[in-house]
Formats: C-alpha cells, sequence, structure tokens
C-alpha cells in the first residue's frame, strides 16, 4: 500500500494547518503497516480536524461534536477485525467528551484516540478550548483565561490508560511512528498530538513549539510518565507510558448468527 491510497481530494484547511501533517501521518502509517483501506473505520467529530474523514477512502464515520469515542467503540466491540481509529479536536476531546475519554482508558477497547490539540476551538472562530493556557486573550476571553487548562496526558495515565502518547505535526516521521505503535498496541491507545493553528493562535506556533520540544528515549514507568507529563518549560513528545492488560471484548457481534423471525412475526 501506499499513503495515497488512503487519501482523495484536497481538504479545505488554512495554508499551514497542522491537520495536514496528522493527514500525512496517518496515511504513512496505514500505508507501512500495509492495511486495507476496507479494514480501517475513522470516526471523527465536529471540527477542523474532524473535516478530514471528508478526504480519507477508508470508511469513516462523522459523530458529534466531542462524541467521536462511543461510536468508535461500539464498532470495534462489533467487529474486532477493524482497525478503528477515533479523531477529535481538543475542544471536543477535553470539553464535551472529556468523560469518554477518562472511561476509555479504565476499559481499555482497541482504539487508536488522536486528539488535535491546538488549544483553540478554530472552526468557531477562536473561543477558548480546555487546553487553552492561563492568561490567553481569545474572542470569549478578552481579559484572560482563569480556568487551569486541562492536562490530557497526566488525566489518562490516571484514569489507566495503557498507551498514553504525545505526538508533534512539526515532525511528521515521529508522529508516523508513534500511531503506528498505537495501532499495533493490544488495548486503547492515546495520542495527544500538538497541532499549532496558524490562523488563530499566534502563541503556540510551529516555531514556538519547536524550540520546547524534546523526545523521550522510551517509555517509562507510570510515575515517571506522570511526572514527564506535568513538564511545562519544555515539552516531552513520544510515547509516555505503556503496559500491557486485558482488552474489553464480547463475542464479535458481527459473526453472530441473526434469527429475526419472531421480529418479523410481531408486525404480521
Amino acid at each position: 500500500m501506499e499513503p495515497g491510497d488512503y487519501l482523495c481530494g484536497t481538504p479545505a484547511w488554512c495554508a499551514g494547518c497542522g491537520n495536514f501533517s496528522v493527514r500525512i501521518a496517518l496515511s504513512q502509517a496505514l500505508a507501512e503497516l500495509n492495511l486495507q483501506p476496507k479494514d480501517v473505520l475513522l470516526f471523527a467529530d465536529v471540527g477542523c480536524g474532524g473535516n478530514g474523514n471528508n478526504w480519507f477512502k477508508t470508511y469513516v464515520f462523522h459523530s458529534l461534536h466531542g462524541r467521536s469515542l462511543p461510536p468508535a467503540i461500539g464498532a470495534k466491540i462489533v467487529n474486532p477485525e477493524l482497525t478503528v481509529i477515533a479523531q477529535a479536536g481538543d475542544g471536543g476531546a477535553y470539553g464535551e467528551g472529556l468523560n469518554h475519554l477518562a472511561h476509555a482508558c479504565r476499559i481499555n477497547v482497541p482504539v487508536v484516540y488522536l486528539v488535535h490539540n491546538n488549544q483553540i476551538y478554530s472552526l468557531t472562530a477562536g473561543q477558548a478550548s480546555p487546553a487553552t493556557d492561563v492568561g490567553s486573550k481569545t474572542v470569549s476571553t478578552p481579559f484572560g483565561v482563569s480556568e487551569f487548562p486541562v492536562n490530557p496526558l497526566a488525566l489518562a495515565i490516571s484514569a489507566g490508560a495503557s498507551f498514553v502518547a504525545r505526538g508533534f505535526s512539526g515532525d511528521i516521521a515521529h508522529l508516523k511512528e508513534l500511531i503506528k505503535s498505537a495501532i499495533l498496541h493490544k488495548g486503547f491507545a492515546f495520542i495527544d498530538v500538538l497541532q499549532p493553528c496558524v490562523t488563530l493562535n499566534k502563541v503556540n506556533t510551529f516555531a514556538w513549539y519547536k524550540e520546547r520540544v524534546y523526545k523521550l528515549d522510551k517509555p517509562l514507568d507510570k510515575v515517571a510518565a506522570f511526572e514527564r507529563a506535568l513538564e511545562k518549560e519544555r515539552i516531552p513528545i513520544g510515547i509516555f507510558y505503556e503496559e500491557s492488560r486485558p482488552v474489553y471484548y464480547n463475542k464479535p457481534l458481527v459473526s453472530a448468527p441473526v434469527d429475526v423471525s419472531k421480529f418479523v412475526e410481531e408486525f404480521k
């Protein structure tokens, strides 16, 4: 397979948007794992990143804002043979969908969750998101954000996620390897992707991140991973934590025999 086998059209994102890099890294990861497009199911919610589903030639499902994980988990339980990848922005993932993330970490269904984190609501013109830094002035916080931002990595580690990573859209090769590792992981795999919004976030830019990011050599133990997740001055990227533990599986419903005769009888 080639990366182009999974892609179609030209996304309507701003020139230089970090979403382009995430799209490239994802298509490269799928190709290097030689996954057939018919065996890949992508989920997304509402937002700039979610619109990327329109330009993939796999099966896709567009969900409600912040709700890409529930249908993704349902699909994986029904048909475990599928490679299921859910995507969301930081607004949906860490706002409306924060409860879904916490419980997905707990139950450990083998779904990959890619969060496009640009620290702002981009599609709706630049409101502060749950990931926006304290003091940031946005259209919804003209006097500066007063709330502490969500720390998604620390939350995922403490909630019991079996794979926790952070990537940077300014390093496509590294992000591709993270996505491949997440797909191969036997359990719920969460990747927070630092994805600058070149139009509305003039602080957390590609240059700003490149001065601060550094790569982890290998996964850490849980305590060390939690401590690294709390770093602020420098920003670690890579796999923070990975463990092997039982995954949630029932008998695949897709292969179960279906008898609709009783159902049909009720309507006679």
